[in-house]
């Protein structure tokens, strides 16, 4: 009977939880509701790196949480951002930054992890250094396969969670070629180990998933309880002349014109801070920027650095590093633990409160923790990684209110959630502090499909579409 009474209070504090929380977020539709536009000619291709897939540059490689430059330009022209300067303080792969630069608007992005940052220098490289010398080289490497005749082996990188990653001939095929790459100038050399970023995933026995790597039956290690067959793994040669002989496509159909990015404009002026946002925002000055365009990490317990860990491992990260990374960048995984925010700057009180007085964000917080108490959430990392989430973005916000001029806009591409049951409506939440630290709310741009629920949460909880949306705030 004991039993039976613990089991009938836990579950009417459930539902008192889940009513508090629906009752909250009906109050802030409200407030938002003249807000929601469904945009029919928004799609997920747009918000996502499906648009990108075919289009010349932004192909070379797969960054799978980057959004499209279509997406970008639509925003550019429909708004009217014609010049000036733009900020992306998640840059990713630099498709704000390149899309923008190639209309001639100059633009700073902020990126955190080494992948995204070797993408960006690559591809300035490529624009602003690259000579028809270079190019030939180029072209030469993926005709006569120079690193089959190669002697001279490169040891290649790993870490504990990259072990076995790839079949041995592949790997003796990499340390090849990274020892012949070592002949080549170092404009060369880089585009050639970019390359070699770029076939990682599709020559090794992993794929990419959220929130770490899957692992091919064919490498020997278990992972779950049914096998996984990612498929075709590609033929290291036949991968890595594909891909050089993609660059030198993209490359020689833009040779007539001026420069990498061929445009009518003169080419906008890019700059990379290579660190967090957090880090580097209080650094940038007041109303420096015409726009902001960005996409930051969702609160979906997604692991860059486990998910981009053969491209770190080959970038040389270490283990150590590699733990750093992960807790610098924002909290978006079950192994964030907590920033000092006010360490951090001590200007971002304003933002922290707007946080603390965020009721639907409480009663969230509050509920996750007692699921936490009850042992009933599937990693007890959640509550902490939420609110860690939710009090940097509030931060992060705040800070771009800050840099950005009178009038100017923000647009954000972001993701709603759940967990335990429980919708966290974060384009509501995020809104709602953008009102507090010196945003209007424009527009809350809706996707007309929204996106399911993880398949754990619809075995629990039924499945209920979850709204992707493009945000529009623009500084008062």
């Amino acid at each position: 009977m004991l039993k039976l009474t613990n089991i009938s209070k836990s579950n009417y504090k459930q539902k008192a939880a889940f009513s508090e929380i629906e009752h909250l977020n009906h109050q802030l539709f409200q407030h938002f509701h003249g807000k929601f536009v469904v945009q029919p000619s928004l799609t997920r291709s747009h918000v996502s790196f499906q648009a990108n897939k075919t289009r010349p540059i932004y192909r070379w490689y797969k960054y799978k949480e980057a959004f499209s430059a279509s997406l970008v330009e639509y925003l550019l022209h429909e708004y009217g951002i014609i010049k000036g300067k733009i900020l992306d303080p998640f840059a990713g792969s630099g498709t704000t930054l390149f899309a923008a630069g190639k209309l001639g608007i100059n633009a700073d992005g902020i990126e955190l992890l080494p992948i995204g940052q070797q993408i960006i220098a690559t591809k300035k490289l490529l624009e602003s250094e690259f000579t028809p010398e270079d190019f030939e080289d180029l072209k030469r490497w993926a005709t006569l396969r120079v690193w089959e005749q190669s002697q001279t082996k490169v040891p290649l990188s790993e870490l504990r969670i990259t072990k076995g990653a790839y079949p041995e001939q592949t790997i003796e095929a990499i340390e090849k070629y990274l020892g012949a790459s070592q002949q080549e100038n170092s404009r060369v050399q880089a585009v050639l180990h970019f390359a070699l970023l770029c076939i990682l995933e599709s020559v090794s026995y992993t794929r990419k998933d959220g929130q770490y790597l899957r692992w091919d039956y064919r490498s020997g290690r278990r992972q779950g309880t049914k096998p996984f067959d990612k498929g075709e793994i590609s033929n290291f040669a036949q991968a890595i002349c594909n891909k050089i002989n993609e660059i030198v496509i993209d490359l020689a159909s833009s040779a007539t014109q001026s420069g990498l990015f061929p445009v009518e404009n003169p080419q906008g002026e890019i700059q990379l801070y290579n660190s967090s946002c957090l880090e580097i925002m209080p650094n940038l000055p007041n109303g420096a920027y015409d726009a902001i365009i960005t996409s930051p990490p969702y609160c979906n317990r997604y692991d860059y650095t486990r998910t981009y860990a053969l491209e770190l491992a080959l970038l040389g990260i270490s283990e150590k590093e590699l733990v750093s990374l992960r807790q610098e960048m924002l909290s978006c995984t079950v192994e964030n633990r907590v920033k000092d925010l006010l360490k951090i700057n001590p200007q971002w009180t304003t933002a922290i409160a707007a946080a603390d007085e965020q009721k639907l964000l409480q009663a969230i917080l509050k509920y996750l923790n007692d699921q936490k108490e009850q042992g009933t959430l599937n990693n007890n990392g959640i509550p902490r990684m939420v609110r860690g989430y939710f009090y940097e973005m509030a931060c992060a916000v705040a800070e771009c209110s800050r840099v950005l001029k009178s009038k100017a806009p923000l647009f954000m591409v972001n993701d709603n959630v759940r967990y335990a049951g429980a919708s966290v409506s974060v384009d509501m939440i995020l809104s709602d502090f953008a009102e507090r630290l010196g945003f209007h709310v424009e527009k809350i741009l809706v996707l007309p499909n929204g996106k399911g629920n993880s398949s754990q949460q619809m075995c629990e909880h039924g499945r209920e579409p979850l709204r992707k949306c493009v945000y529009i705030w623009r500084k008062l």
